[in-house]
């Protein structure tokens, strides 16, 4: 078994390519499954460790889909890329993550931390995957309406202590296992900026940090622009340099160069 810290050393950059028609960012760019698939090679090319692949959104106010929809985006993609590349899915659903796992998938991602289906985590430990557990406040749809913290470094980190434990229980190697503060999923902008500032309270955690602060709306509200690719590699070298091991980022090369230089002087 290779821990995933081993797989992913520091810093490792996850590219992301959602096949959805509504996600934040990207939403609608990738559809063609054959543009997707390129996508993911080209990230892949530019030196990604791994290419996230997601068939729901999960932005600010989104609704959910099926499990049936979420595969019929997903899995043309995954039969392109024929596990020829280090692929993640982005998911919560148990029956998309067995897919994406029997079509080369390697890490499961999901944003509910196990809570949004009683199946995944048994599923997980069973194909012996590698897993992140995200933090979210609420859920997509409500996540932003007013989120409140008293100590949101704390309440994060006991929150992915449990979600860990619970992962563990469930047969996962906790060698397996990354962990997600969440970025913009039910924070502020000073919220999210106090996690990346003290990421170590995650770090004592003793797991791996994925931090992905790539496009996200408090970079524009902090910059006034929507041009965010300047904001998104800061944001990532600063999150390495307290500590992230995986930098989710939609613009791979910038991050990689990035990233490679900040390790190099570190």
């Amino acid at each position: 078994m290779i821990a995933i810290e081993d797989r992913f050393p520091r810093p490792s950059v996850m590219g992301v390519v959602n096949v959805t028609p509504d996600s934040f960012s990207d939403g609608g760019v990738h559809l063609d499954p054959d543009l997707a698939a390129s996508a993911a090679r080209r990230m892949v090319e530019e030196g990604a460790a791994i290419v996230d692949i997601g068939g729901e959104s999960t932005r600010p106010g989104s609704e959910g889909i099926s499990a049936d929809e979420e595969l019929r985006r997903v899995l043309p993609v995954l039969e392109r890329l024929a596990g020829d590349l280090p692929v993640s899915i982005d998911t919560s659903k148990a029956a998309v993550a067995q897919a994406a796992l029997e079509h080369g998938a390697i890490l499961v991602n999901d944003v509910t931390a196990l809570r949004g289906d009683p199946d995944l985590g048994g599923m997980v430990a069973a194909a012996g995957a590698y897993l992140c557990l995200m933090h979210m406040q609420g859920e997509p749809r409500t996540m932003q309406d007013e989120p409140r913290y008293g100590d949101v470094a704390a309440e994060v980190a006991s929150f992915l202590e449990e979600r860990l434990a619970f992962a563990v229980s469930q047969g996962i190697a906790e060698e397996r296992v990354c962990l997600d503060p969440g970025i913009g999923f039910g924070k502020t902008v000073a919220q999210n900026m106090e996690l990346v500032r003290r990421l170590d309270v995650l770090l004592a955690l003793g797991r791996p940090i994925l931090v992905g602060f790539s496009r996200k709306s408090s970079l524009r509200k902090l910059t006034g622009s929507d041009d965010l690719l300047g904001a998104s590699v800061a944001a990532a070298v600063a999150a390495f340099e307290r500590g992230a091991t995986i930098l989710r980022a939609h613009d791979v090369k910038p991050h990689v160069d990035a990233l490679t230089v900040a390790g190099a002087i570190a």
